[in-house]
């Protein structure tokens, strides 16, 4: 036997082979122990049942199926794909298949993030870009649409990246992820969007008497990326949805994900943005593109804490290469393809960790579960329920018309900002008109809101149940004077 053949035959596992592996399987696993975690939003209830209505009846919903206040009103969804996806899940697997399907998604996702990161970054640096994301996309990591497509944008950011890092031709093989995203969640404006950049930069790479033939190279895949996201079974509507959502306007300050990143108190977010900072002012150089791109994430992640997202898996892709080479490339260790063996082994262990997961008990998070307070107050019979926003999923998910749930494009802005003003009795008088408007029977709300002590007051409500969880008035059949 050769020297080489021995070496080959002994030659260890690169980081760039092993890694991706390594940390979508610790991903993996840490998201199955901390399953409840993923089932923490309401809408882990309504899409389930979204989907199940979908399934039901072999078509889409063209109008709202599911609450009493905009029973008929005109809605589609957009995420139809996601929640016949989840309701498929669940019918199979219970919430426990429910938490492993979010979870395998959003591995995946940094397991195909951590490998584009390591063909410019060294192992070091890249785990200290997956550690940051990990701890900025963490309070978004849930049982909802936008994690089955977290691996899709990934991949489809890193292929445009690559033609701006190489000056590349367009990566045609890219849109078929496209039509996938733009069924699964509706945000695929966003894959419109990084499109740009990419035309941008290679603009500037080029003499202007080159711009023309640029362009002509570009545009035919625009066109072809734009009809992509319009494969659905609703056309170009959810290139609009972001439109719709943004045009709640003041209202989504009640929504917490929508909010601005809070700077009241230390948190994540705040310490590594300031790490960020610090480590672009060592004398890293960022081309204006580059630069714009992450500008435009930050702006979003502090606009509304949900786009932290968008900051962690997108931005460590474009300061890739302009940080490793500042503080280093990959190291050139050889291999860069797992030997088959290991690939099994790594399939081995993430179907024995998906089995001891299915094999627990897992269910959503009580404090969006009025499960106990729906049966003992018998709410299924008790008129129209004027509901907490936390509890639409629910109420969905448990048959009951809902009030408010979390389809904000539905209700639209003034109905959000008049509920929420109306239970923070706000607007006291206009509490007691939405009371008698909607011929409200009963009334589920979690116990700290106020307009639950001003019902205790109210003589033609009675108090009927109350727990940790939610407080039930009912309207009594005569009112008392």
């Amino acid at each position: 036997m050769t020297d080489q053949v021995v070496h080959s035959a002994v030659q260890p596992f690169s980081a760039r082979a092993t890694l991706p592996w390594a940390v979508g399987l610790v991903v993996y696993a840490m998201l199955l122990v901390a399953g409840p975690r993923l089932l923490g939003d309401p809408d882990s209830y309504s899409h389930i049942e979204v989907g199940r209505w979908i399934i039901a009846h072999g078509t889409l919903p063209a109008s709202d199926p599911f609450s009493f206040s905009m029973h008929g009103a005109p809605w589609i969804t957009f995420e139809w794909l996601s929640e016949v996806i989840y309701a498929g899940i669940y019918a199979l697997a219970g919430w426990p298949g429910v938490v492993a399907l979010a979870a395998a998604a959003i591995a995946l996702a940094f397991g195909l993030f951590t490998s584009f990161l390591l063909r410019e970054l060294s192992p070091t640096l890249t785990l200290l870009m997956v550690i940051a994301a990990i701890v900025l996309l963490a309070p978004h990591m849930l049982a909802r649409p936008h994690v089955l497509v977290l691996p899709l944008m990934v991949i489809w950011a890193a292929a445009l990246v690559r033609c701006m890092d190489g000056g590349g031709p367009p990566p045609y093989w890219a849109l078929p992820l496209l039509v996938l995203w733009a069924n699964l969640h509706g945000s695929v404006v966003l894959a419109l969007g990084l499109i740009g950049p990419a035309v941008l930069e290679a603009l500037l790479r080029e003499e202007r008497a080159q711009w023309p033939r640029v362009l002509l190279r570009w545009l035919p895949f625009g066109a072809l990326a734009v009809a992509a996201s319009c494969l659905t079974p609703h056309g170009p509507e959810p290139l609009l949805m972001p439109l719709t959502t943004l045009g709640l306007g003041s209202a989504l300050a009640w929504i917490g994900e929508w909010r601005p990143q809070d700077f009241s108190h230390v948190s994540g977010f705040e310490l590594l943005l300031l790490a960020g900072i610090f480590a672009l002012s060592r004398g890293v150089t960022l081309p204006v593109v580059r630069a714009l791109v992450v500008i435009g994430l930050l702006h979003f992640a502090l606009a509304q804490i949900r786009n932290a997202d968008l900051l962690a898996m997108l931005a460590p892709l474009y300061l890739a290469a302009p940080l490793g080479r500042t503080f280093g490339g990959p190291a050139e260790d050889g291999a860069t393809v797992l030997p088959r063996g290991l690939n099994w082994v790594g399939l081995a262990l993430s179907i024995a960790i998906s089995g001891v997961a299915l094999a627990r008990d897992v269910r959503p998070a009580p404090a969006i579960t009025p499960e106990a307070a729906v049966a003992q107050a018998n709410l299924a019979k008790a008129g129209p329920v004027l509901n907490d926003y936390s509890f639409g999923g629910y109420l969905i998910f448990a048959g009951i018309p809902t009030f408010i749930d979390g389809r904000g494009e539905l209700y639209g802005g003034p109905f959000i900002e008049r509920y929420n003003r109306a239970l923070a009795l706000i607007d006291l008088d206009d509490f007691l008109k939405l009371l008698d408007q909607y011929n409200i029977g009963a009334t589920l709300l979690a116990p700290r809101t106020p307009a639950v002590a001003m019902l205790d007051r109210l003589p033609e409500w009675q108090r009927v149940y109350s727990d940790d969880v939610a407080v039930v008035h009912k309207r009594r059949d005569t009112p008392q004077r």
